[in-house]
C-alpha cells in the first residue's frame, strides 16, 4: 500500500465514480422516494438537508485528496477498502439519520462543529505536508512539522473526529459503531502498517520522531 509510485488512474476513477453513485443514492433516499420504497418513517427535513451537506463536503474533500494531494499509488485492495468505508459514511449515516424526525437542536450544532473541526484537521494536515514536499530541498526527508508535530497520524485523528461528528448528527445510537470500528482499524491495522513503512524508509529519523510524538490523539495516545 505505502511506497507505491504509479499513477493508479483506474483506481482513482473508481473511487470518484463510486462516490458519485453514493451521492445520487443519498439524494434519492433523502429527498425523493427512498423512505417510501423502504417503508421507513420520514425524517426531519432540516436534518436530511444537513446530512446531505455533510456528504457534499466529504465528496469535495475526498476528490481533492484523490486528484491532487495523494501522490502515491493506490492498490485495488485499498481502493475497494476506501469505497466500502465511504459507502458506510454516505449511505449508512444517511439511512440512520434520515429516518429520525427530531428537529435540529444544539446537540446537532456540536455535531456540525466536530465534523468541521475534523475535516479541517484532516485536510489542512495533508495540504501543509504537500506544500512542504514540493520543496526539492525536502526530498527524501521525513515531514514532522505542521499538525504532524502533535501526532504521527494526525490526519487519521482528523478522520476519527469528523466521523464522530457525522455519527452524532444522525442521532441514532447504531451510528456509534462506525467511529468505534474506525478507531480499531487505525490502531490495530493502518497505524502499525504505516509505521513499519516509515521506519524502513526513514530509519533513525522516524525512530526519534515516534519516541517524542503521540501516535493518534495529540497529548493522549
Amino acid at each position: 500500500m505505502y511506497g507505491a509510485v504509479d499513477k493508479s488512474l483506474p483506481q482513482r476513477i473508481a473511487i470518484l465514480a463510486c462516490e458519485c453513485i453514493f451521492l445520487l443514492f443519498v439524494y434519492w433516499f433523502l429527498f425523493l422516494e427512498g423512505n417510501q420504497v423502504f417503508h421507513l418513517s420520514d425524517g426531519d427535513f432540516g436534518r436530511k438537508v444537513m446530512l446531505f451537506i455533510f456528504c457534499l463536503i466529504i465528496f469535495v474533500r475526498m476528490s481533492f485528496m484523490v486528484v491532487y494531494l495523494l501522490k502515491r499509488g493506490i492498490t485495488w485492495g485499498e481502493t475497494w477498502g476506501v469505497v466500502f468505508a465511504f459507502m458506510i459514511y454516505y449511505i449508512g449515516f444517511s439511512l440512520l439519520g434520515g429516518i429520525i424526525d427530531k428537529p435540529l437542536d444544539w446537540i446537532d450544532g456540536i455535531a456540525i462543529f466536530i465534523f468541521l473541526a475534523g475535516s479541517v484537521i484532516n485536510t489542512l494536515s495533508e495540504v501543509l505536508r504537500n506544500q512542504w514536499k514540493k520543496d526539492s530541498q525536502n526530498k527524501g526527508r521525513l515531514y514532522t512539522g505542521g499538525l504532524f508535530k502533535y501526532a504521527i497520524h494526525i490526519n487519521y485523528f482528523g478522520d476519527v473526529v469528523w466521523v464522530i461528528g457525522f455519527a452524532l448528527l444522525t442521532r441514532n445510537l447504531w451510528s456509534a459503531l462506525v467511529p468505534a470500528f474506525l478507531v480499531i482499524m487505525f490502531v490495530y491495522f493502518n497505524i502499525p502498517e504505516h509505521d513499519r513503512y516509515l521506519r524502513e524508509r526513514y530509519g533513525n529519523s522516524f525512530v526519534e520522531y515516534e519516541k517524542k510524538t503521540k501516535k493518534l490523539i495529540p497529548f493522549v495516545y
